[in-house]
């Protein structure tokens, strides 16, 4: 088994063993068929990967490693708001009448600071601080912008990453951390996905700056499987399970901004059967 299998079996065992109901709450939810959303839920989950053990990717059902990356680099690389730059369609269902999901996500990101060494976008900050500042405990992002809230299509959801560097015993090379700070997850459409990407981040980040990868910490402040969605988790983690996939990351890109989906892959991956999950939004 997988350490991500692990954690994500006893993570939605979890939710549904001490988990709270929303059922009669107002919620925002909606299903297609415009019934309300519920949710059982649990709050302040933590969950811990060490990225130098294995790739923390879900063996139960695949995860679209290609997919993830692409909707990572579009917001932390292309820093878009335009769904057709974009090539899955995972956001169309937010897209405004010009396309785009407002102020949100990769807006955010792309918009330029004045800091003291100059003007600079949050991603260039966090670049230029692991280079030259690398042991500074002020290196983080953070997209929820409550003054451009009212722009946004969804406000954001994982909203906040927190970057570490740690040296440690014996090794020259120092060593990337990170925190992924999420207010609300859908655990069983998108957890593994936000994992996967966020773990990408970390690769890159740490080859381009010359250091190590460590450990990847994902807290969710609310942790949900929706009501329709409580059979199919119960099926999936019930499932046989498989080692980790090895993870490779294209060695010869040095610039963050030369990443491509293609320059990610996962060998040896084996998961069990994909499922139809209603999404409710």
């Amino acid at each position: 088994m997988s350490y991500a299998d692990k954690v994500f079996i006893d993570m939605c065992r979890d939710i549904l063993e001490n988990g709270c109901s929303t059922e009669g709450e107002k919620v925002r939810p909606k299903w297609e068929d415009g019934s309300s959303a519920y949710t059982i839920k649990k709050f302040g989950v933590i969950n811990r990967y060490d990225l130098r053990r294995e790739f923390p990717i879900i063996t139960l059902r695949k995860t679209a490693l290609k997919s993830a990356t692409d909707e990572l680099l579009w917001i932390w690389q292309k820093k878009s708001n335009k769904v057709s730059e974009l090539s899955s369609h995972i956001w169309d269902a937010w897209a405004d009448e010009n396309g785009t999901i407002g102020k949100a996500y990769g807006y955010q990101l792309g918009v330029k600071h004045k800091y003291r060494e100059g003007m600079m976008d949050q991603v260039d900050r966090v670049i230029y601080d692991l280079k030259n500042n690398p042991f500074s405990r002020r290196i983080m992002t953070n997209i929820y912008v409550h003054q451009d809230l009212s722009e946004m299509m969804l406000y954001p959801c994982a909203y906040s990453m927190t970057f570490n560097v740690t040296q440690r015993k014996g090794e020259d090379r120092l060593t990337l951390n990170a925190i992924l700070n999420q207010r609300s997850q859908d655990v069983l459409t998108a957890n593994n996905w936000n994992v996967v990407q966020y773990a990408v981040l970390v690769h890159m980040l740490a080859q381009v700056c010359d250091m190590n990868v460590g450990e990847f910490i994902h807290v969710i402040a609310d942790a949900h499987i929706y009501d329709r969605h409580v059979d199919l988790v119960k099926e999936l983690i019930s499932r046989p399970v498989y080692d980790a996939p090895s993870f490779w990351l294209n060695p010869d890109v040095k610039d963050f901004y030369e990443f491509t989906k293609d320059d990610v892959r996962v060998d040896g991956y084996k998961f069990g059967e994909q499922i139809t999950i209603p999404v409710a939004v």
